[in-house]
């Protein structure tokens, strides 16, 4: 089979031959037809991902697919059911072995391509805003890199969840589809000052933070007392020093949120988390945007989408 491997640390990863894998008891194997791809994985080929797995390994996070055998003591879900599931390593594959205990069966109005760019992003935003900050009705939420794979899903959860958003992005493009997805108010990263037009806007009362340095720093300024700041990554490859004390005069929170880290010490609330999730894009209330799908063997022009912040919504590699 196909796979997007790196055979040793440090490698840049390569599209290769491996065997066929057998799934191992408790496991399930899926005949992949679809892989989102994240930031992580850019982290991963650096080795400077949190979840870095040893090498030899297969990338791709988060996938879609058919369950195609099952391994020792695995009876559902049955073989030729459609499911997503988080995989953390191994998607970027013609086929994979996973736990069957993470496979979530789809119903047939969600594509694969939507599923396998669904979980990471829909998921953090969710986790993040309503378990972790407990944004609450009429709050001010201020998004930054609001066009980006996670961004824009914080745009259309915080909508959903009844907050007054404000997405902050590089360039019209991109705020028109922060706009479209339920922004209120817009801040061009690339020309205006953030500081300045969130306080001017009444400030924030949640800042939702994946791009850190000093965009972190300017929301950090503009955040009202007893504000809740969620550092959710560094896409700028800045970590931002955080001022204890003027979080102590202002009583602010600054919460880590990494959503991978549930699976291993609180799994059901993100599983909680998904079937919200699930339940209410099988409804329709929220529409993932996808902006680029690649093949297999395209795998690198996706992530270079990824490494220059070109994208916009999820880049998903199709197989």
């Amino acid at each position: 089979m196909k796979a997007y491997h790196i055979h040793t640390a440090g490698d840049e990863p390569k599209l290769v031959d491996l065997p066929m894998p057998a799934p191992a008891a408790g496991e399930i194997r899926l005949r992949i037809t679809a892989c989102g791809l994240n930031f992580a994985d850019l982290l991963m080929i650096k080795g400077k991902y949190q979840d870095t797995p040893a090498a030899p390994f297969t990338m791709g996070m988060e996938v879609a697919g058919v369950v195609d055998a099952h391994g020792e003591g695995v009876t559902e879900p049955a073989i030729g059911t459609r499911v997503a599931l988080f995989s953390g390593q191994g998607g970027l594959a013609e086929y994979g072995c996973f736990p069957a205990n993470r496979a979530i069966p789809l119903p047939d109005n969600i594509t694969d391509v939507e599923a396998a760019g669904f979980q990471i992003a829909y998921g953090t935003s969710h986790l993040a805003l309503d378990y972790k900050a407990r944004l609450q009705p009429g709050e001010t939420l201020l998004v930054l890199g609001a066009a980006g794979g996670v961004g824009l899903t914080a745009v259309e959860i915080g909508k959903a969840m009844g907050a007054r958003v404000i997405a902050c992005a590089r360039g019209t493009d991109k705020l028109e589809i922060a706009e479209a997805y339920g922004a209120d108010h817009l801040i061009d990263a690339k020309t205006e000052d953030i500081r300045e037009v969130v306080k001017s806007l009444g400030g924030a009362d949640v800042v939702y933070d994946p791009v850190g340095g000093e965009q972190f720093t300017a929301a950090f300024r503009a955040t009202n007392p007893d504000g809740r700041l969620l550092a959710i990554g560094f896409a700028s490859g800045e970590v931002p020093p955080i001022p204890a004390n003027h979080m102590l005069v202002k009583n602010l929170t600054v919460i880590g949120m990494y959503w991978g880290g549930y699976l291993k010490f609180k799994p059901k609330a993100l599983t909680d988390s998904m079937a919200t999730l699930f339940g209410w894009l099988s409804e329709g209330r929220i529409k993932p945007h996808v902006s680029e799908t690649y093949p297999l063997d395209r795998v690198a022009e996706g992530l270079t989408l990824l490494r220059e912040r070109k994208s916009t919504g999820k880049v998903v590699i199709t197989i």
